[in-house]
């Protein structure tokens, strides 16, 4: 009854469309998730996250889960995760990806999971980052470990998504850093994040990363700007 009494005057809505969620639905409505633009990505070497990387990082596999633009539903729901304290949405794009990739044999070689990181006065602010519980969740799905600290942000820089592309193209690759280079030695790393645009953010972690003796990398992402 209170349980009852709670939705009828508190409804949980659809993070997509702001409507209210029926019983059976988790977050997202039926029809929004129907209406998902998926990237459907089934070469994970040659495809549109790869190709924006290509001659910048040395890839193992990349992929993307959704297509984004700018005031459609996925540009809605990310922001509700970013900025209105939604990390389920982290959660559920998580584990949507991860059932798909423990699919795929070029994925279940990855060794760990390392988001990108947030300043720290940027985590102090926002109280989480927004990739964390998408990268446990994928992490949980490989069945492999989830390393939150060996990349940390070392220089607080201002969001990328309103950047013009040469700015984001020329930011100092010394933004990022590595904390241990013995614990991920030789690994797989799966190296997530929320939404790829130019790749710059991404280009830097990997640089940062690929300092690290015998270490492979791949990508993936909640996102990919259309």
């Amino acid at each position: 009854m209170v349980k009852n009494l709670l939705k009828l005057f508190f409804p949980e809505i659809c993070l997509t469309c702001d409507n209210p969620l029926e019983d059976n639905e988790l977050h997202i409505c039926t029809l929004c998730r129907h209406e998902m633009p998926l990237t459907d990505f089934v070469d994970f070497q040659k495809n549109e996250v790869s190709k924006i990387l290509y001659g910048r990082v040395q890839l193992c596999y990349a992929t993307s889960l959704l297509w984004f633009s700018k005031k459609g539903i996925v540009q809605h729901l990310l922001h509700n995760l970013k900025y209105k304290g939604h990390e389920e949405v982290g959660a559920f794009l998580g584990r949507w990806l991860g059932e798909e990739l423990r699919r795929h044999e070029e994925f279940r070689s990855v060794d760990v999971v390392v988001p990108v990181p947030l300043h720290a006065k940027r985590m102090r602010q926002r109280g989480y980052n927004q990739v964390h519980k998408f990268g446990k969740e994928i992490a949980s799905a490989l069945n492999c470990d989830f390393n939150k600290r060996v990349l940390q942000k070392t220089k607080a820089t201002k969001t990328q998504v309103f950047k013009d592309r040469l700015r984001r193209w020329n930011n100092d690759d010394t933004v990022f850093s590595v904390t241990d280079f013995k614990i991920l030695k030789g690994k797989h790393i799966l190296l997530v994040d929320d939404i790829i645009t130019t790749g710059a953010t991404l280009e830097t972690c990997a640089n940062a990363l690929m300092k690290i003796e015998g270490i492979t990398i791949s990508i993936a992402t909640m996102a990919i700007a259309e």
